[in-house]
């Protein structure tokens, strides 16, 4: 099949990149339109990408402006992006138009009538409460529930992701729940199965990935503040990745408490990979919300030991006291007690890491997971066909 494959903000490029590769793999041809990626988007691993969103908001100079104007212009610029989408897909018609995201619904609505008559539509709903419910705009999330229904099928990563939809009146014959794959290339979370600790002996609990408020880092500096100081003493923390909030807040917290937060504003390459996730490392996620979380996937797929909110994806996936720790979110003292239990037991993390690194030998490859893909392309097709006629004259 002709897929065209559309992540306008590239939210989700990893993901974006392995789903490609493993269809391209099964025969498909996969086209992916998105913006013109940078150097914080990570590798597209050669994912064959059309850059033709977002070519005026995505201009370097714009970053100087006010964040409402910023805003305004990428709103406006939106729009223009999904008429130029429309046209390059009327131009040269895939038989399978999938969504990843949709950035503006109260925009995106007015396209997909349109884009339907051109093939059937699937969405992947990566966040069924959008944006986990921390948009950076308040017209984010504006009409998003109200959309589903303009697609044959909705791909989530979880049940309870499918629970959400059918709380929120989708048909459940159109949700199928696939897994989110491992990411990290050539990872081997085998080989660190015996790890157990940093050579000088300290732990590190990090948090990777795009720096936003749902992610609780907050949380997690009142919690490390809570450790006894012989804890302390070999514990350190962890923030890398790219901001998308005030990073003032948070520094001042730490001071407030005399901890140092180790926030790493910077990007991380694929070969960095492996040793931000090395030997001693906890990969920790207080976060608020989730579904799905692509850097669950990454700290699988390196054999990590995890410390997360026992929630979405994080409940689904993982059993406490077996992969690591699981607690109630915004819960400090929580937090506090699966740190120490870390830091006093060696050989509870140890037995973790092994663990983690038998779920991920277990987990469906990029290859089952496109495979499946294909097999709701081809249901969405029927069910498109079926309707398409009734639909074309409305």
């Amino acid at each position: 099949m002709r897929v065209a494959l559309i992540d306008p903000s590239l939210f989700t490029l990893p993901y974006d990149a392995a789903l490609a590769a493993g269809l391209r793999d099964a025969g498909h041809e996969v086209v992916l339109y998105g913006r013109e990626p940078d150097v914080d988007d990570g590798d597209p691993n050669d994912a064959p990408l059309v850059a033709g969103f977002y070519r005026v908001a995505g201009h370097r100079s714009l970053k100087f402006l006010p964040n409402a104007v910023r805003l305004a212009i990428k709103g406006a610029d939106h729009l223009a992006s999904m008429f130029w989408l429309r046209r390059r897909l009327r131009r040269d018609p895939p038989e399978i138009i999938h969504f990843q995201w949709l950035p503006l619904p109260f925009v995106d609505r007015h396209f997909l009538r349109g884009l339907h008559r051109i093939a059937p539509l699937v969405l992947t709903v990566h966040d069924t409460n959008p944006f986990n419910g921390a948009p950076s705009s308040g017209l984010q999330g504006v009409g998003m529930t109200q959309l589903f229904g303009a697609f044959e099928r909705l791909i989530v990563h979880t049940a309870r992701g499918r629970e959400r939809l059918i709380g929120q009146g989708v048909d459940p014959s159109s949700i199928s729940v696939l897994p989110h794959g491992l990411l990290g290339g050539d990872a081997s979370p085998q080989s660190q199965e015996g790890s157990r600790d940093q050579p000088d002996g300290t732990v590190t609990f990090l948090v990777f990935g795009k720096i936003k408020p749902y992610k609780g880092i907050d949380v997690l500096i009142e919690a490390f503040a809570r450790l006894p100081p012989r804890l302390r003493d070999k514990a350190r923390l962890r923030v890398v990745g790219k901001p998308y909030m005030d990073l003032g807040p948070l520094r001042a917290l730490a001071v407030g408490h005399g901890v140092d937060p180790g926030l790493e504003s910077r990007f991380v390459a694929d070969e960095d990979l492996p040793g931000l996730f090395g030997p001693g490392t906890v990969a920790t996620f207080p976060y608020r919300e989730i579904e799905a979380s692509g850097v669950l996937a990454l700290a699988l797929a390196h054999g990590r030991p995890i410390l997360a909110s026992g929630i979405g994806g994080f409940a689904e996936a993982l059993e406490d006291g077996v992969h690591g720790q699981l607690v109630p979110p915004e819960d400090p003292a929580a937090l506090t007690a699966a740190m120490a239990r870390f830091l006093d037991h060696p050989d509870f993390m140890a037995a973790c890491a092994r663990n983690v690194a038998a779920l991920a030998s277990a987990m469906p490859a990029w290859a089952e997971i496109a495979r499946r893909t294909a097999e709701i392309y081809i249901d969405a097709r029927a069910s498109w066909s079926t309707s398409r006629p009734s639909r074309a004259g409305t």
